[in-house]
């Protein structure tokens, strides 16, 4: 079984859901739609809250991450949102303002409130689904929906922005993860894991996240001994002819996530933690950021622990930010579950 982390982040404890809800100030929901097999996941802020992105990704689609950079007016957000669709699900962000709109919340100017929302998709326009929806996608009116249900418990796996999520070999999903440091600070992550490359060693079952499992969150196996021959070859989903896998586009990809903290940062600060979350996509998935990847995470810090971090104590949070986002990528493909018309098996299969 796998041992907990020895990392620099000083505690090997989870939040009491395991979720990114354990950050306080935050809920989350997710709607769906099983026939098309795709969906969206909305986090809302309680309160106005410090935001940032990182685009790391070849392929990436989103909406409103230029604002989030640290010299742009606009310090604060309202919530973040993870779609499937590829370019069609960024309709799901007006389904999240007009909900936010309605009670008045967003950014004040000239006596309206304009919620701001960005958000970003995942490509999964080939996954069994039943794309045929019409003149209008149905991305809009599952924000509002994911936004209407948001609360501190939800679901993961095949749901939201994962329903119709693929990676190497498995079904892919929504998965999250929290971790309490020793000074009293929650990180939390939440990822729509739909990745080019493989979460597992090989063609073996065993996470390439284990060294950081907690509590057997996703299996308890570890790390195989020895690794396999085949450990580092790339199961690429459209590349793997020695497979009966279904071919897939090259575009078919991207993990869309959110690191969050109930630390004070600054915008800068928050900038900095998006960036070494993505050591937690690099630690989970095998390859990540490649080129037909349009991996992204968005960076949330409510400030609710009332804590400034020192020097010190911010190496440890972007410590923490990398190991809980790996998990969460773990999570996201573990709790899978089988649907209508899947292309790849669930981890959890047989």
């Amino acid at each position: 079984m796998t041992q907990p982390a020895k990392g620099t982040s000083g505690s090997h404890r989870s939040g009491k859901r395991n979720l990114i809800t354990d950050v306080a100030g935050l809920r989350v929901g997710n709607a769906q739609d099983d026939h098309i097999k795709t969906g969206v996941t909305a986090i809302l802020c309680d309160c106005a809250t410090t935001a940032a992105v990182q685009v790391l990704g070849g392929a990436p689609g989103a909406r409103e991450t230029d604002l989030l950079e640290p010299h742009n007016t606009v310090q604060t957000i309202n919530a973040i949102v993870l779609s499937g669709g590829s370019a069609f699900g960024l309709d799901a962000a007006s389904g999240v303002q007009a909900y936010l709109r309605e009670r008045k919340i967003g950014f004040e100017a000239a006596g309206h409130h304009i919620p701001i929302v960005p958000s970003a998709i995942l490509f999964d326009m080939h996954n069994g689904g039943n794309k045929d929806w019409g003149r209008y996608p149905p991305y809009r009116e599952l924000g509002y929906q994911a936004a209407d249900s948001a609360a501190e418990d939800f679901a993961l796996g095949s749901c939201g922005a994962g329903a119709g999520a693929l990676v190497a070999g498995f079904k892919g999903g929504l998965g999250s993860a929290s971790h309490i440091l020793l000074n009293g600070i929650t990180m939390g992550a939440l990822v729509a894991v739909n990745a080019v490359g493989s979460v597992t060693v090989g063609s073996g079952k065993h996470f390439w996240a284990a060294p950081f499992e907690l509590n057997n969150e996703f299996g308890g196996l570890g790390y195989p001994h020895p690794l396999p021959a085949d450990a580092t070859e790339l199961r690429i989903k459209f590349r793997d002819s020695a497979s009966d896998a279904p071919a897939m586009p090259p575009q078919a990809n991207t993990t869309i996530g959110t690191i969050a903290t109930d630390a004070v940062l600054t915008k800068a600060q928050a900038k900095r933690l998006a960036i070494t979350a993505h050591d937690g996509y690099s630690r989970a998935i095998w390859p990540a950021h490649t080129p037909f990847d349009g991996d992204l995470i968005f960076a949330l810090a409510t400030g609710a622990s009332g804590i400034e971090p020192t020097v010190e104590e911010f190496i440890d949070l972007c410590a923490s930010a990398a190991s809980t986002m790996a998990r969460a990528v773990a999570r996201g493909v573990y709790l899978a579950t089988p649907q209508k018309n899947d292309l790849f098996p669930c981890w959890n299969a047989g």
